[in-house]
């Protein structure tokens, strides 16, 4: 500390770590999504129906729902430079393995890989922006990093849908694995935690710090599942937990099963649909930024983080549950622009990774994320399924929709009724 020179104000390493994150966060989410832009060619390829097309779009969410808890312990133990870079690589060489499968049983197989190695990740990113942020930035940092969740299938889908188109659904997915698997020796090099970390002062710890951030400074506490139980019984993470699955249950739909809602529903051209959907996702991306900056707009203001956290989320599930007004509209321009209010109602309740970040005791920040991502990622398993299903059984989205709706509205009444205060927990 002593060496570094001395500065008239704080400087922006943090932001810098942000961009870090940002760019993992949408290989992240394209790594995992990605599946929905080859899907159409490839069920023709592997002889896959839409039934067993859902049991695939499940399957990552199997292994990465029940990975949370083991991945929020193993950042507890090494650290969020390691664990982002093992998780990272992992994940990434699964990707690129999917377009080598020959055959469903081996799609399913690195599906299941994929959710494994891509369980780490949320979780730390909850521990960086904790860390490195103090808490009235922390939603606007979370809002940009969540961004990238929608970056890549909002901005880059006509790409996506044409190199599909030109080259095969096998080289998306080769491709999209290579470059996951270049960042992530690129985050290993640049990524270091707050005092390790080149080109921050003084000025900016003690800002850090004075926010909260920089971690827990206290006596480690070892794992146990009284801990969990303990988290699991405290109404802030259960509460948060319950309505991010509901938020959840959008999204998983919109990066599985709405490319081929718009190819069989609505019977868009399969290239076309590479257009059609990047208006919904910019939605999305819009609301992810705008819910993080009024969140903490309203908490400088107000002082009141249950209005500050909980207020934008609520409208943003009311927003999602809006999505089955699609039922009753025959205009395929109307349909885009109900779907992405929907999802930009979704895009706002990211700001739950803020809230359980506020919420969470400082001993156990990974764990208690993993738990939060655990129960939201339940969505990944279920949505998929269910609506894979429903369409199989009914040659319809119509109730798939319906189905969107209802839980997005249990969300509504998990924030107001179940979470209480927004508050730090504590254990015993």
């Amino acid at each position: 500390m002593s060496s570094r020179p001395p500065a008239t104000g704080p400087s922006r390493a943090r932001l810098f770590i942000l961009a870090l994150i940002t760019i993992g966060t949408m290989i992240n989410y394209l790594d995992r999504s990605v599946l929905s832009v080859a899907a159409k060619p490839l069920q023709a390829d592997l002889h896959i129906n839409a039934a067993m097309m859902g049991v695939v779009f499940s399957a990552f969410s199997w292994t990465y729902a029940l990975s949370q808890i083991p991945g929020g312990m193993l950042l507890d133990k090494i650290g969020a430079r390691l664990t982002y870079t093992l998780s990272l690589i992992c994940w990434s060489a699964f990707t690129l393995l999917q377009g080598l499968a020959g055959n469903l049983t081996a799609l399913l197989g690195f599906r299941l890989g994929l959710g494994v190695a891509e369980a780490p990740c949320y979780p730390t990113n909850s521990r960086i922006l904790s860390i490195w942020f103090p808490q009235d930035e922390r939603a606007r940092a979370t809002g940009v990093y969540s961004v990238g969740q929608y970056f890549g299938l909002a901005f880059l889908s006509p790409l996506l849908f044409w190199v599909v188109a030109s080259f095969g659904w096998r080289s998306l997915l080769i491709g999209v694995g290579a470059i996951g698997m270049c960042y992530g020796g690129i985050w290993y090099l640049l990524y270091r935690d707050p005092h390790a970390m080149g080109g921050v002062n003084q000025a900016e710890l003690d800002h850090i710090e004075k926010g909260g951030g920089l971690g827990y400074a206290g006596p480690k506490i070892g794992f146990s599942f009284s801990v969990i139980k303990q988290l699991v019984g405290k109404r802030q993470v259960l509460g948060a937990s319950l309505g991010q699955f509901c938020s959840n249950s959008t999204l998983v739909f919109f990066l599985t099963w709405f490319p081929t809602y718009l190819a069989n529903e609505r019977h868009m051209a399969w290239i076309k649909v590479g257009f059609a959907a990047i208006l919904p996702f910019v939605a999305a991306s819009i609301g992810v930024v705008m819910g993080g900056f009024i969140s903490d707009t309203i908490l400088r203001r107000t002082g009141k983080a249950n209005l500050a956290r909980k207020g934008p989320i609520v409208f943003g599930l009311l927003a999602a549950s809006t999505i089955v007004a699609a039922n009753f509209v025959n205009s395929n321009a109307l349909v885009i622009a109900i779907m992405s209010f929907a999802f930009f109602g979704q895009g706002m309740c990211n700001l739950g990774w803020t809230l359980i970040s506020d919420v969470a005791p400082k001993s156990h920040i990974g764990l208690t994320a993993g738990v939060f991502n655990f129960c939201t990622n339940l969505a990944g398993i279920i949505t998929p399924l269910v609506i894979g299903f429903i369409y199989m059984a009914t040659g319809s989205f119509f109730f798939a929709l319906a189905y969107i709706a209802v839980v997005a509205l249990l969300g509504v009444l998990s924030y107001v009724f179940l979470l209480g205060d927004v508050k730090r927990v504590e254990l015993a």
